[in-house]
């Protein structure tokens, strides 16, 4: 992985965590995920008018079926996360699926995208997911009934994260539509798609009322880590670029500890120094 493809991800983990710690204290719901695709699609809206000019990118009409896979399972992503949210911990849900993600995006990177990573980029992504889940307590407990709550959310919205990750990554690199561009037409779609489960408009209205500022900063930064990695998934494989997408985990237990006053902090120490290491052999790999 290129210093550029690493800076890149990394920026986009801390905007990543920032947003996710913003979810976790706002109210949430439907209505809050519809909101923030719409606000996202305005504000962003410009700068992907921008690239669209600048870039010269041509629209084909194949180029609506990656965006409406893409949008369709980001749609899920949103919503199974804010239900994690509203049932378990940040520490239990944002760990589980940030790592459950990459390791099955790995997976099928190897198995159907050729992608072959060396042995250190290998070792490290090992790093990177077995740290997250270190975070989350007992991994053994996983799929028992006490489990942690919310751990049945954060495996499937996992499922989602590595199946819009082998999406996008076809879509800017092989139908080579812009990053924001991509991004921006997903939002657009998304808000479309959202808007028959948002409620009704007074349940819309309520939710801007009690959650305008969580929903605009989500709506900024979101779009904002994601395009990042999207960049990054230009010029580097899938294989690497999902593992390190989870420094975020690093970041959040951090914000975890400082705003929410998490416990077991020896134990996310040590969790988050097995990522960092994670991280350095994919810079190596």
């Amino acid at each position: 992985m290129t210093a550029l493809a690493l800076a890149l991800v990394l920026v986009a983990a801390l905007a990543h965590a920032t947003w996710n710690l913003v979810l976790k204290k706002a109210r949430g719901g439907p209505a809050f995920m519809t909101w923030v695709a719409m606000i996202a699609a305005v504000i962003w809206a410009p700068i992907a008018t921008g690239a669209w000019i600048v870039q010269g990118y041509r629209f084909e009409w194949v180029h609506v079926v990656p965006i409406l896979a893409s949008a369709a399972i980001h749609t899920g992503y949103f919503l199974l996360l804010d239900r994690g949210y509203r049932s378990g911990d940040l520490s239990v849900v944002y760990p589980l699926a940030r790592a459950t993600g990459p390791l099955l995006t790995v997976v099928a990177a190897i198995l159907f995208l050729g992608e072959r990573p060396g042995a250190i980029g290998l070792a490290g992504a090992l790093l990177v997911v077995a740290g997250a889940y270190l975070l989350t307590g007992n991994p053994l407990k996983l799929f028992s009934r006490d489990r942690p709550r919310g751990t049945g959310f954060a495996l499937l919205t996992g499922l989602t994260i590595a199946a819009y990750t082998l999406v996008d990554k076809i879509a800017v690199s092989r139908f080579m539509i812009p990053p924001i561009v991509f991004d921006w037409a997903c939002l657009l779609t998304r808000s479309a798609m959202l808007l028959p489960v948002a409620g009704s408009a007074a349940a819309l209205a309520e939710s801007w009322r009690v959650d305008r500022r969580a929903i605009v900063l989500v709506a900024i930064l979101s779009p904002l880590a994601y395009i990042l990695v999207l960049t990054a998934l230009v010029f580097t494989p899938v294989s690497l670029v999902a593992p390190a997408r989870e420094m975020s985990i690093l970041f959040g237990a951090l914000m975890g500890a400082h705003f929410l006053k998490e416990r077991d902090a020896r134990r996310r120490i040590v969790a988050a120094g097995a990522i960092v290491l994670g991280i350095a052999g994919l810079a190596l790999g």
